[in-house]
């Protein structure tokens, strides 16, 4: 029998034994076995953190980002491959697109996080803080990438994805990542590394894989580890109280199994189109992946007297559902990932009928296409009714993982919000509602239980990601049951994986250690002016302090005049009385034109190709006719700008062509008084870089 490969150390090695025998959802056919026998998990470990954080660690934000994509467009070549072997899971082709392209997505949207960071093994966290009387003394954080590794202990319902979007984010970070899939569909997981590694996009080390049981593992790890787990509340429990764990405090993020609910408003009725929406989010929910999904919809609340209609329009729509082998294109459900998969879910639907009915399907018989229902892993959608859900338990607690939910009544608000956290901790809910009080009180009463919350209505639902669907810019978690921890999140997931420390000193060494300009902190003559100089030559710190302008009354009614904005405190004859202003007073964005024009180099073309934007604009204090303004300009940060990459000539846009970066300047507007600064702001440029000898640029 074949038997999966671990890549570990930087070899793919078959463990001892026979292993685990792995089978076709299908057709019940024996695919491979997996076996870890013999593996010395302490040395994986060790290698991960000699080798592939070392490798990471010296790569900036936009090199490991970079990384990403080049993974992700190396990934997609494989499409076919990939997807011929999801069919062996009992993947439609649907469910096959969420776990394989979606993962794929994950790598694309973390790649383009890199922008979001500058172009250095490390980044600042969040404002800097001035403590001191003359400047000298501040503080900030700085976040850097941990020592160790990222162990991902995943589910079996999203081999792909589940282990594409967690190592996206400790790849972004710097950290290496060591793989343990469920082993019932590791086969899938195994064949996107090997894809992986024989790519060599990532460093040696970067990525380990271990196809099996991985017990002992954890009984290695230490502070600079992160373990990520995603499977059911009480593996995962068990898992996070492994005393290395507890004695190393390592981060543990859990993502648990969860009684996910959908609430009917008050205010839909079956002639609007959130009815049908309602309907056919439900359908999808239940039988994607087999309902086999951390976030599908387990708990139905619906009107009391809408009961009778909305549970027959949900058969209706479920009836609908064509079940079998998921390569007939006829298909639109498949199987359960395996046979002891159905059993279980079986077994749990048996112990909610001790307080609910089935009012659609049965747990017996399920009519299946081009398939054996016996030989392969199928089941008939479950719609349970129970009509007391403040009476009975069973049904906020017992998680059928599989196409099963139950449908239950409310009699008002209060009572559907009261229902919904009767999961103790969620990672996501719907509310399909057309009336907007309903959709805030919904969320903010029912927030504290749930990781994520959908408002769905004829709004947003034909472009709606639906109920089941995490996004990588948006946390993936939820609270309680739940497992308490947040996936992605864009960067609140990469900065999972790096120590926040706190930093001290002087601007200046602030500034020479984060190469970020810090106010306050020395500068440097350009020698020229900055915008003569092309992006290589800039250096952090580079400072221009501008000749003085003197601002008279003419010019503010000029500026008015021009601009149109003529409120009454830049009028001179206002009556100021009662006022915070003592006479005519300029716009705040006339003194930023001002600053513009003097430090703005104008004569004649140079690397600054146009301007960007403006951050964080700031007046401070007004200023008054007669008051000689000066600019203190200086550069603050520089980031990489990649070359827009188009696949036909006509998608070209001027410019594209042109290597670049982007500037930050750090503007201060001063009036020479005391207390000088009138305003500051941080203005983005985009800067060429140098010609080489052959006509192009660096």
């Amino acid at each position: 029998m074949h038997k999966l490969g671990n890549y570990i150390t930087g070899h793919w090695i078959e463990g001892d034994g026979e292993g685990q025998a792995l089978y076709n959802a299908v057709n019940g056919d024996v695919i491979a076995a997996a076996t870890t026998k013999g593996l010395d998990f302490e040395s994986i470990i060790e290698y991960g953190r000699t080798v592939g954080n070392p490798a990471l660690r010296k790569m900036t934000f936009h090199a490991r980002g970079n990384m990403l994509k080049a993974l992700a467009l190396h990934l997609r070549n494989h499409l076919e491959t990939f997807y011929r072997i999801s069919y062996q899971t009992g993947a439609t082709k649907a469910d096959s697109w969420v776990d394989i392209e979606g993962g794929i997505g994950n790598l694309f949207a973390n790649a383009s996080l890199r922008r979001k960071f500058p172009d250095e093994t490390f980044c600042i966290d969040g404002e800097s803080h001035n403590f001191s009387k003359h400047n000298s003394f501040m503080g900030t954080h700085i976040l850097v990438p941990k020592e160790g590794v990222a162990i991902h202990i995943n589910a079996f319902n999203f081999p792909v994805w589940g282990m594409l979007e967690k190592i996206a984010v400790n790849l972004l970070a710097g950290m290496p990542a060591i793989v343990k899939p469920a082993t019932i569909t590791s086969y899938l997981t195994e064949a996107v590394v090997k894809e992986i590694i024989a790519s060599k996009i990532l460093p040696e080390g970067a990525l380990q894989l271990i196809c099996g049981n991985a017990e002992g593992l954890l009984d290695h790890v230490n502070s600079q580890d992160v373990v990520s787990f995603t499977g059911s509340a009480s593996t995962g429990l068990l898992l996070r109280s492994n005393p290395h764990i507890l004695q190393e405090s390592v981060p543990f993020n859990m993502e648990a199994d969860s009684l996910n609910c959908i609430v009917l408003g008050d205010d839909i009725t079956p002639d609007k189109p959130e009815w049908e929406i309602f309907v056919k989010e439900i359908r999808k929910e239940m039988t994607l992946k087999a309902g086999q999904r951390c976030t599908g919809i387990r708990r139905i609340f619906v009107p009391e007297n809408k009961m009778d209609d909305v549970w027959k329009a949900i058969a209706k729509s479920l009836a609908q559902t064509t079940i079998g082998n998921p390569l007939n294109e006829k298909v639109r459900m498949g199987s359960l990932a395996g046979d002891n998969q159905r059993k279980e879910v079986k077994a749990q639907v048996q112990k909610l009928l001790a307080s609910s009915q089935i009012v659609y399907g049965s747990l017996d018989s399920v009519e299946v296409i081009d398939a054996d229902a016996q030989r392969g892993a199928f089941m008939s959608p479950i719609l349970l009714m129970n009509n007391k859900p403040f009476a009975s338990d069973d049904v906020h607690n017992i998680e059928a993982f599989g196409p099963v939910s139950t449908i239950m009544p409310y009699k008002n608000l209060d009572e559907a919000i009261a229902l919904s956290k009767k999961g103790k901790g969620s990672l996501c809910s719907t509310v399909v509602t057309a009336d907007y009080t309903i959709a805030k009180q919904y969320v903010i009463e029912a927030a504290p239980y749930h990781g994520r919350i959908l408002v769905l209505n004829n709004e947003c639902a034909r472009e709606s990601t639906g109920h089941g669907s995490p996004l990588a810019l948006l946390v993936h978690g939820g609270p309680g049951r739940a497992g308490g921890g947040e996936e992605m999140g864009g960067l609140r997931g990469v900065k999972h994986y790096l120590q926040r420390t706190a930093l001290q000193g002087s601007p200046t060494t602030i500034t020479a250690i984060t190469n970020v300009y810090q106010p306050h902190a020395g500068g440097k003559d350009p020698g020229k002016h900055p915008f003569k100089k092309y992006f290589e030559e800039l250096q952090i710190g580079d400072q221009l302090i501008t000749e003085k302008r003197v601002i008279t009354s003419e010019d503010i009614d000029k500026f008015a005049n021009l601009s149109g904005d003529h409120f009454y405190a830049h009028i001179k004859t206002t009556d100021f009385t009662g006022t915070m202003f003592e006479q005519q007073v300029a716009h705040g964005y006339f003194i930023m034109s001002v600053a513009a024009g003097l430090f703005v180099d104008s004569y004649e073309k140079n690397p600054v190709l146009l301007n960007y934007g403006i951050d964080e604009l700031r007046f401070t204090k007004p200023v008054y006719p007669g008051a000689e303004i000066h600019i203190r300009f200086t550069c603050k940060e520089k980031l990489p700008n990649d070359k827009r990459v188009v696949d036909k000539p006509e998608d070209r846009k001027r410019g594209d062509d042109i290597d670049k970066g982007i500037v930050k300047w750090y503007v201060e507007m001063l009036d020479g008084t005391d207390d000088p600064v009138v305003g500051v702001a941080t203005i983005l440029t985009m800067v060429a870089k140098r010609m080489t000898n052959r006509g192009t640029r660096n």
